[in-house]
């Protein structure tokens, strides 16, 4: 179920001709009635579990629809809340670790309040995320919910838009067109990459386990590195030389991160995936990606 507002169909057509999955267009930030009205127009039978991934994750995204942010993480959460309830389901809250802000603590454990400013320009996503941790946590104590909650570290993979401004994609979008790589301020601030495949792994693993389901678990990649030296790696895996375009800092950018991952080593899962291999499979993907579309 997506509006598709940062997101392309083509990315789901596999899993719709060889999963049998059925793709529903919608926006979860519409009331709970109507939302469950579309499920049930896809499908009779209960569901067993909800993957609530839907936000703008990137800057320019939120930045460009704070609005819309703030709604599908707010009045959408509380929406798959009464869909889970209705449903007796599994519901899994995917938040962030900007719900820690700009940190005081390196690394951030999950017990880490966080340093965020509620009016600022970041604050339609940290705030929206973290309200979304707050609707879960009370429908978990209070109203009987099937809860989890994940917070997700810089991930990154193939499929990214290019043009979403994140980290990765825009690194290697220059370095492919041989152009200066974009860094904004003075690159020193740090970054914990997680791939895809060790996300999704994550996601599942703990939507598995039995423990206190009002607790997030932290899902990153405990590697800390600065973004300039994630900037030489992209461009020694694309094979071009490594100069730098500097360019404004980004209003409020964190200057830390970093996943405590104790707890989700207690419950089982570790990251498996190097940055500098994940960095080569996200390059052999835009690379063929590029191919495919200058052909079509």
């Amino acid at each position: 179920m997506d509006d598709l507002s940062s997101g392309r169909l083509a990315n789901l057509e596999w899993a719709i001709r060889e999963g049998g999955a059925t793709f529903v267009y919608w926006d979860v930030s519409a009331p709970a009635s109507e939302t469950i009205a579309e499920v049930r127009k896809a499908t009779q039978r209960p569901l067993e579990a909800i993957y609530h991934l839907a936000s703008p994750a990137s800057p320019e995204a939120y930045g460009a629809h704070p609005w819309e942010t703030l709604s599908v993480n707010a009045v959408g959460t509380m929406s798959l809340i009464e869909l889970a309830l209705q449903d007796r389901a599994l519901l899994l809250f995917t938040s962030t670790s900007e719900v820690y802000g700009d940190p005081l603590v390196n690394p951030q454990p999950e017990t880490y309040f966080g340093n965020v400013n509620p009016i600022g320009p970041r604050a339609c996503y940290d705030e929206g995320k973290r309200f979304g941790e707050a609707a879960m946590s009370v429908a978990i104590a209070k109203r009987g919910l099937n809860g989890r909650i994940v917070r997700l570290f810089n991930c990154y993979g193939p499929r990214m838009d290019a043009r979403d401004g994140r980290l990765i994609p825009a690194l290697i979008g220059a370095a492919l067109n041989k152009q200066p790589l974009p860094i904004h301020g003075n690159g020193l601030q740090t970054r914990s990459l997680t791939y895809i495949d060790d996300v999704v792994g994550g996601i599942l693993h703990v939507a598995r386990c039995e423990f206190p389901r009002a607790t997030p678990v932290n899902l990153g990649n405990d590697e800390e590195l600065s973004v300039i030296e994630i900037a030489k790696r992209v461009a020694n895996v694309c094979g071009v030389e490594f100069v730098a375009e500097h360019l404004p800092p980004r209003p409020e950018d964190p200057s830390r991160r970093r996943p405590d991952l104790t707890r989700a080593h207690a419950v089982g899962w570790a990251p498996t995936t190097s940055v500098d291999e994940g960095i080569a499979k996200t390059v052999s993907w835009f690379v063929d990606a590029a191919r495919i579309y200058s052909a079509a």
